[in-house]
Order: C-alpha cells, then sequence, then structure tokens
C-alpha cells in the first residue's frame, strides 16, 4: 500500500496566483517587452511574505528576469557578428522553459528544485 501524499502547503490562492501572473507576465514580455519589468518588480514585492517554497518561486523569477537580461544584452552586441542571433534564440527557448517549468511546479506546490541553475529545473 502507498503512503499517502504529504498535504501541500496551506498558502491562499491569492499567493499562489501572484506568482503565476508573473510567470504569465515573463511569457507576454516576449511580444511586449515592458511586462517582464512589472513581473521582476511584483516578485521582489511578494517574496517577503511568501512561505519558504513560495519565496523559491519568487526568487526563481527574480534570477529569470537578470539572467535573461543578460543573454538580450549579450545576445544583441554579438547580434553584429551574427553569433547574438543563435543567442537570442537560445534566450527565447530558455525563457519558455523556465517559466513553463516553474508554472508546472507551482501547480504541484512544489518549491523550484534548482534555484542556482543558469538554465531550467530539473
Amino acid at each position: 500500500m502507498k503512503e499517502p501524499m504529504p498535504t501541500p502547503p496551506s498558502t491562499s490562492n491569492s499567493s499562489t496566483s501572484n506568482a503565476q501572473i508573473i510567470y504569465i507576465l515573463y511569457l507576454v514580455s516576449l511580444v511586449v517587452g515592458v511586462t517582464g519589468i512589472v513581473g521582476v518588480i511584483m516578485a521582489y514585492v511578494y517574496r517577503g511574505d511568501a512561505p519558504d517554497w513560495l519565496r523559491s518561486h519568487y526568487q526563481f523569477q527574480i534570477r529569470t528576469f537578470w539572467i535573461g537580461l543578460l543573454y538580450v544584452v549579450l545576445g544583441m552586441l554579438l547580434s553584429m557578428v551574427l553569433v547574438g542571433f543563435l543567442l537570442l534564440l537560445f534566450w527565447l527557448i530558455w525563457l519558455i522553459l523556465r517559466c513553463v517549468k516553474g508554472m508546472q511546479q507551482l501547480e504541484r506546490r512544489e518549491p523550484v528544485t534548482d534555484l542556482e541553475t543558469w538554465l531550467w529545473p530539473k
């Protein structure tokens, strides 16, 4: 007989929906760039009051913004020698994967598994 799954940490739906909105804002920023800035500001604001498992999502979102900004700036600079276009393509795929994997873990009410990664969580 299987052991029962541990009950997920109690968190209000508004707290998890804030983190979900930030992931969505990051994805929308692929079309409307300013929403990424709104998302990172929200992550900074909400991470202080969040439980540890949810705080890991906010920290992950903050790192996603800053690492992504670095990738975009490098990609734009290197696009003069055509290598940057590949880096920008990598950034596009990278951002989508990080947001999707983050939302999956958020849906299961799990913390981000590999918070310090520069790629995407396992």
